[in-house]
């Protein structure tokens, strides 16, 4: 199949995934809380996705799924709260959080070879599933994420539907790391698909952004998340002891799965990465470590 034909059929699964969740919203009961209602019409759609995957026999269906939803998610909320609700604010989120999801599925989009490529990650979670492989693939692979965008979407929710405190200079910082975040994890991408292009066999990424962090995208990444807690803050002060419970598990995710399973990776394809992790931060960028003989 070719990729176009390819990047169709999954825009074809978010469309009917929309439009099913859509329909929820709108003839679906009631259940007297926003944001209740999103995280149903959420589970609804990944539930069309999952239904995708299978009969493609591929789980990388959810993949740019991951950034699609969050800005149709915020804007729900926002037209469906309270006309008292600060626009300014709201459309601050909005930029952020639309800019973070087009650069993001754009990447998603120029990396796909097309279909029947999946995810590396996938097969392995299923092989080791066995018998249980339909549930691990719906809950692991499909529902929790969905869950942990959800959550991390909640601080958006507190901003655009809370009312009563004024645009403030904590948004103008969430703006700021919001949109630095995105710039970040945009110039990593770059300069990543630019070294994936002429590298040599065997050779290592450990130039520009990736030789002050081994993960520079995600640590750009968990900048997005922790923005959006941000703004929750600043709507609603409040809240400070939750708005940020999903900006933490992006940070635990990242650091206790994601990370781990990408560098073993590395090193049993590539045995000089260990130079790598001798010499750079795992994380958080800063200079390279000098490794003496």
């Amino acid at each position: 199949m070719t990729k176009t034909g390819s990047l169709l059929r999954v825009a074809a699964c978010y469309l009917i995934g929309l439009l099913v969740a859509g329909a929820w919203l709108v003839w679906g009961p009631d259940t007297r809380w926003l944001w209740l209602d999103g995280l149903v019409a959420d589970v609804l759609a990944t539930l069309v996705v999952y239904a995708f995957s299978r009969a493609h026999g591929n789980s990388s269906f959810y993949d740019a799924y991951w950034s699609v939803l969050p800005p149709v998610l915020a804007a729900y909320w926002w037209v469906s709260a309270s006309p008292d609700v600060n626009d300014t604010r709201a459309w601050l989120v909005m930029v952020v959080v639309l800019v973070w999801s087009v650069r993001l599925t754009a990447n998603w989009v120029y990396a796909f070879p097309g279909l029947p490529h999946e995810d590396w990650r996938y097969p392995l979670l299923k092989e080791k599933a066995g018998r249980w492989e339909p549930l691990v693939d719906l809950v692991a692979i499909h529902l929790v994420p969905t869950f942990q965008v959800f959550l991390g979407m909640v601080p958006v929710y507190v901003a655009v539907t809370r009312t009563g405190r004024e645009v403030g200079w904590l948004d103008a910082v969430a703006l700021v790391v919001g949109l630095g975040a995105v710039a970040l994890e945009l110039v990593a991408d770059v300069q990543m698909h630019r070294f994936a292009r002429d590298r040599q066999p065997g050779q290592v990424m450990d130039r520009g952004l990736w030789g002050w962090s081994r993960h520079p995208n995600y640590f750009g990444e968990f900048g997005f998340w922790l923005a959006l807690g941000l703004f929750g803050l600043a709507a609603s002060p409040a809240d400070a002891w939750w708005v940020f419970v999903g900006a933490v598990m992006m940070l635990v995710m990242f650091l206790g799965a994601t990370i781990p399973m990408m560098e073993e990776r590395s090193l049993e394809r590539r045995p000089t990465y260990q130079d790598v992790v001798d010499r750079v931060p795992r994380f958080v960028p800063r200079p390279p470590r000098r490794v003496t003989a």
